[in-house]
């Protein structure tokens, strides 16, 4: 039985289409990132004058691109797990550490989501606008209730994926 934590190994699967689908968001959104900073850098050197309204932008596409690729490191197995304990562990142990570790990641995106939506709609609700640009800022808030979304049905996937293991 492969242990919880463990990298796949053997033969590279094809990626499911759903994890094409994050890389590709993850590609744009990281070159969206690079004009955008790009294009600050080069206006600034000749200008002096400094596009402050890129911050508000940038940052919203980090926390897509923080949110989608922890989603893909849970599903590739590859996210932040601190075995230091666990390795010494029995097998089962291990195994139910790992069903634990799941579950509490699910817990904890499950919270997001549901704060995360409360705060896209009171921002929503009461018309709220972003400091720079102006705009709803339900636009930029509303990515992180829906991507958290994601990752609890990701998480909710291996935690059936890994039962079915057992």
């Amino acid at each position: 039985m492969p242990e919880p934590f463990e990298a796949p190994t053997g033969e590279q699967q094809p990626l499911p289409r759903s994890v094409s689908i994050e890389r590709f968001v993850l590609a744009l959104v990281m070159a969206l990132l690079c004009v955008i900073t790009m294009g600050n850098v080069v206006v600034r050197y000749f200008t002096n004058i400094s596009f402050a309204f890129t911050e508000e932008i940038s940052v919203s596409l980090m926390v897509v691109m923080t949110l989608v690729g922890a989603s893909t490191a849970f599903y590739r197995n590859k996210h932040i797990a601190i075995l230091f304990v666990v390795d010494r562990l029995p097998a089962r142990a291990r195994e139910r550490f790992g069903l634990f570790s799941l579950a509490a990641c699910t817990l904890m995106f499950g919270l997001l989501t549901w704060y995360g939506a409360r705060m896209a709609w009171d921002d929503f609700r009461f018309d709220v606008t972003s400091p720079a640009l102006g705009v709803p800022q339900w636009f930029y808030s509303v990515w992180l209730p829906l991507i958290s979304l994601l990752i609890v049905i990701r998480l909710a996937s291996l935690i059936r994926r890994h039962l079915k293991r057992a």
